[in-house]
């Protein structure tokens, strides 16, 4: 059977910060079945498979419609492994179970306020692009140039003095990485493992765009999510 399109979850055990953060109940269920759930409901898939090395995480994730065909290696699951070489194992692995991969889409376990029409948006920018890979960005929500920080003698100063003195609206547009997801062209991307190498942004609006590395992170989360629940049901 050929495969043409994947999407790839990576959601490894044992995070510290918010103990089984992937499968700690969001909004009535389980982190990662946000994910599943949109790659699902975006129909843009062959398979959605979640790439964990945790049986705990595995049952969960089956549980909520995503198939967990091979468990991710230890060397691959811990503090310091990247994203692009847990999406190039799990094109690899998929590869040997099913054959030739076309597009692989990599989705964070932790986006509970991504949205189909994101990974629609995606996969056209890609195509019309020419580009080997999408990448989900925004823009950050203050000037990154204004940037204070503290010095040795525990003072503030500002981290680009060179921008002092220009204006907010001529200072350089700048985006940070959404975090949401990337999608690639699996044979480009096997020869060159790097999603940012000749990429198309994928821009997402600010309000879509959370980190959830903290307790308070998730608490943010929690507030735009049923924020946008509220919206969806009474749009103005």
């Amino acid at each position: 059977m050929n495969v043409r399109t994947i999407a790839i979850i990576p959601a490894r055990g044992g995070s510290k910060r918010i103990p089984r953060k992937n499968i700690k109940e969001f909004a009535g269920k389980p982190m990662i079945a946000h994910s599943i759930g949109t790659a699902l409901e975006s129909g843009l898939f062959d398979r959605v498979i979640v790439s964990t090395d945790s049986d705990e995480i595995a049952e969960v994730a089956r549980a909520w419609g995503a198939e967990v065909p091979f468990l991710r290696p230890a060397e691959l699951a811990n503090d310091i492994t990247g994203t692009d070489a847990v999406l190039l194992h799990g094109i690899h692995a998929s590869e040997k179970l099913y054959g030739p991969v076309g597009l692989a889409c990599c989705i964070y376990a932790t986006v509970p306020l991504l949205r189909a029409e994101y990974l629609h948006e995606g996969l056209k920018l890609l195509q019309q692009s020419g580009a080997a890979s999408s990448f989900a960005v925004a823009t950050f929500p203050y000037p990154i140039f204004r940037a204070l920080r503290i010095n040795e003698r525990d003072q503030l100063q500002l981290q680009w003095p060179e921008y002092a003195e220009t204006r907010s609206q001529d200072l350089p547009e700048v985006f940070l990485d959404a975090g949401q997801f990337y999608r690639v062209y699996a044979q480009q991307f096997k020869a060159v493992p790097y999603t940012l190498h000749n990429a198309v942004p994928v821009r997402l609006p600010r309000w879509a765009v959370q980190d959830i590395d903290t307790p308070e992170d998730w608490e943010v989360a929690e507030n735009l999510f049923h924020a946008l629940e509220l919206r969806q049901w009474h749009p103005t």
